[in-house]
Parts: C-alpha cells; structure tokens; sequence
C-alpha cells in the first residue's frame, strides 16, 4: 500500500526527447540543470542537507510552496537521487527525506556559486546601472532622418 498522494502529476518535465545523441547529452545536463537550480528545488536541498525532514516540516520551512508542488519537487528530487524517501511503518505513517551524498555535493557547490554572488553582488548591481543608464541615453538620442 502505497502512501503517496496518487492524484499529483508524476513527474514534471521541459523536453521528452532530444534530436540526436549528442544533443541528447546536452539535454539530459540542461533538464538536471534546470531541476536543481528552481527554487522550490534549492530550498528543498537546503533543508534536507540539514538532517531528514518530514514532508510537513519541508511545507513550513520552504516558504510560499504548495502541497502539490512540493509533492512533484520531492518525486523528481528522489527520481533524480538527490532525495532517499523512508516510509516508516507506523500509524500514521511517517515518511522521511533526507538528501543523498550526491545532493550534499550539489550543496557544496551551491555554497561556492552563493559565496560568488556575494563576493561580487556589489560589481554586478554596477555593471546593471551602467549598462540601464547607457540604454536610457541611448533611447534618448534621436534617429537620423531618413
């Protein structure tokens, strides 16, 4: 008897297949890409890098997710092995996730891409302001007549 909410989508995906092997590679690292970088994704693997979690547990600490899209999140995080789900045989049941050694990699190298933005936020906010005030002046200036 499975305990899972069985009237949730299995799975959510961008592209079933791609045109050919080498572009398959590429699809399959940009599909993996694009699950773990959402931020339903990250805020999941920041919690369960902690310790297990319990499913209502991860609905209070991941602000602003739904129950439905925290069920797809934790399906396709267990599908791509970055979450273990344990079903504890007790009444009611209690179910677990914890993150596997592959996803506390990936939260390693999450630390390391935060620690970048952060070192460089300052840099960045100036490279936008520049290059806004030079679209501005740009629009400003009038097209040559024709």
């Amino acid at each position: 008897m499975s305990q899972r909410n069985t009237r949730v989508t299995p799975q959510v995906s961008g592209s079933d297949r791609c045109e050919s092997p080498a572009a398959e590679a590429a699809c399959s690292v940009l599909e993996v890409l694009g699950r773990v970088s959402g931020k339903w994704s990250i805020g999941i693997l920041l919690v369960t890098t902690q310790g297990p979690a319990r499913f209502t547990e991860l609905e209070r600490q991941v602000k602003g997710i739904s129950r439905r899209m925290l069920t797809l999140t934790l399906r396709n995080l267990e599908r791509d092995g970055l979450l273990t789900r344990t079903v504890y045989p007790t009444v009611p049941p209690k179910v677990e996730y914890t993150a596997t050694p592959m996803a506390r990699e990936l939260y390693e190298s999450l630390l390391a891409l935060t620690g970048w933005a952060e070192r460089h936020r300052h840099q960045i906010d100036q490279a936008r302001t520049a290059y806004d005030n030079a679209q501005v002046e740009e629009a400003a200036i009038p097209a040559p007549a024709a």
